[in-house]
C-alpha cells in the first residue's frame, strides 16, 4: 500500500528519536540528565490542579469548538494587559501551540508554497509545513552574528511568487534570540508590503532576560497579516495540558480556521478551565520569578560550557535553549555513544542533535541544542557529563 509522499518528506524528531536507546540505558541502571526536550521541572501552579479537581458536573461534555468561554475571556484579558484589544472571534483555542501552527499553515498553503523561516529553527516546523505540501525556505543566520536575521537585505531576496508567510519565534527556539521592537516593526512592514502572513510563535514570551516582553499583535496596522501562536505549556509549566491559542484579527483566516476546529470537535474541557484559572490568578510576580529561575539555569549552563575545550555558543537572550557547536564529527553519533557506551558514576546525558534544526542537516552535524530546564546544579552536572562524553567519544574515534 502507498503512503503519502508528504509524510515521507518529514523526519523523526531530534528531541525524541533516541527514546529506544534511552529506555535501554535506564534498564541498565543509568541515570540520565535530560537536556533534549523543553520539559520544565518547575511546578505546575497549584491553581490549575485545584480548578480541575473542583469540577462538579456529572458529565464532562464537549467544549465549544472555538474554546470554552472562560478560557477565551482569560486570554483576552491577558492580551489587554499587553495593550492589545482583541475581540472574541480573534482567538481560537487549540491543542497547544503545535495545533495552532498546524491550523494556520493548513489555511495558508497550497502545494509548493513557501514559508520563510530563520535557520536554525524548531524541527517540528518542518513537519507542519511538509504535511501541508509546503516548503521551508530558510533565512540563514550565524552564531557569530547572534543569529540575527531581521534585515531587508536578508529577507526580501528570498521572497518569490510562491512565498506565503514568514514564520518567526521570539523568544527563539533553539537560539534564544529575542527580537527587538524595531526588528518586529520591520518584519511587520515587510509582511504588509509583500502581502504575506507574519506568523509569530510567542509561547516563550515571559522568559526574556534582556528586553521588555512584547507581541506582534501590538502592530494594529498589520492586523490582516499578523498571526500569533500561543500556549500555556511553557508560560505556566503545563506542557501536558495541551492548551494553546491561534490568534489573529484577520477575520477571513479565523473563519477558515474554525472549519478545522469544528472538524476536530474541541480541545479538552477541563484543561481549558484550569488554564483560564491560571491566567486569572497569576501575573507579573509569578512571571518574574519564573524568568529569574531560568536566568539562574542559563548562567549555570553557560559557566559549565565555558569549561569544555572547543565548544562555541552565543548566550541566549530568552526562552530556555541554546545552540552549541561541539568539537566532534557528528552529534547524532555522539548521542548514541552517550546512551549506549558511556557513563560516569552511573550517569549520562541527552541533548538534541543539531541536524534537525536545519533544512540541510549537514549544517547542524557538529551542533546540539541544549534545553536548560533543570535546576542549576543539575545543569552543571549535565554539562560536565557532556564534556566527559566528548572526551571519551573523541578517544574512541581517534583510535578507530
Amino acid at each position: 500500500m502507498k503512503l503519502s509522499s508528504r509524510i515521507k518528506r518529514c523526519g523523526l524528531s531530534p528531541m525524541r528519536q533516541f527514546y529506544p536507546s534511552e529506555v535501554a540505558a535506564v534498564r541498565r541502571g543509568l541515570k540520565i540528565y535530560h537536556m533534549n526536550i523543553g520539559q520544565p521541572d518547575i511546578d505546575t501552579p497549584p491553581v490549575f490542579l485545584e480548578e480541575v479537581r473542583r469540577y462538579g458536573e456529572r458529565v464532562v461534555p464537549y467544549a465549544p469548538a472555538p474554546g470554552e468561554q472562560a478560557y477565551l475571556r482569560a486570554v483576552r484579558a491577558y492580551y489587554e494587559n499587553l495593550g492589545c484589544d482583541l475581540e472574541e472571534g480573534d482567538i481560537l483555542a487549540t491543542f497547544g501551540g503545535s495545533e495552532a501552527l498546524e491550523i494556520a499553515l493548513a489555511c495558508m498553503l497550497e502545494e509548493g508554497d513557501e514559508v520563510l523561516v530563520p535557520e536554525p529553527f524548531y524541527p517540528n516546523y518542518t513537519t507542519f509545513v511538509n504535511v501541508t505540501g509546503g516548503k521551508i525556505r530558510p533565512i540563514p543566520t550565524a552564531a557569530a552574528e547572534g543569529y540575527r536575521f531581521a534585515a531587508r537585505e536578508r529577507i526580501e531576496p528570498l521572497i518569490n511568487d510562491r512565498t506565503r508567510a514568514i514564520l518567526v519565534t521570539t523568544p527563539g527556539n533553539p537560539t534564544g534570540v529575542v527580537l527587538s521592537r524595531e526588528e518586529m516593526r520591520l518584519l511587520a512592514d515587510i509582511a504588509k508590503e509583500h502581502d504575506l502572513f507574519l506568523i509569530s510563535d510567542e509561547v516563550y514570551r515571559e522568559i526574556v532576560y534582556t528586553r521588555e516582553k512584547s507581541t506582534m499583535l501590538s502592530f494594529a496596522d498589520a492586523a490582516e497579516n499578523v498571526v500569533v501562536i500561543d500556549s500555556v505549556s511553557k508560560r505556566f509549566s503545563t506542557t501536558g495540558a495541551r492548551v494553546g491559542a491561534l490568534i489573529s484579527r484577520n477575520r477571513e483566516l479565523m473563519g477558515q480556521a474554525l472549519k478545522w476546529a469544528q472538524g476536530r470537535l474541541c480541545i479538552t474541557t477541563l484543561d481549558q478551565l484550569g488554564a483560564a484559572r491560571m491566567y486569572e490568578t497569576l501575573g507579573t510576580e509569578y512571571f518574574l520569578s519564573v524568568r529569574d529561575e531560568y536566568r539562574r539555569r542559563r548562567d549555570a549552563t553557560v559557566a559549565a560550557l565555558e569549561r569544555i575545550p572547543g565548544v562555541g555558543f552565543t548566550c541566549p537572550e530568552g526562552a530556555f535553549y541554546l545552540m552549541v557547536t561541539l568539537p566532534v564529527d557528528d552529534t547524532e553519533k555522539l548521542q548514541y555513544f552517550l546512551l549506549e557506551e558511556f557513563q560516569d558514576r552511573g550517569e549520562t546525558v541527552m541533548f538534541a542533535p543539531g541536524g534537525g534544526f536545519y533544512s540541510d542537516d549537514r549544517l547542524g552535524r557538529d551542533k546540539i541544542r541544549i534545553a536548560y530546564v533543570m535546576a542549576p546544579e543539575k545543569m552543571t552536572r549535565a554539562v560536565e557529563l557532556l564534556g566527559l562524553g566528548i572526551e571519551a567519544y573523541r578517544r574512541k574515534t581517534e583510535n578507530g
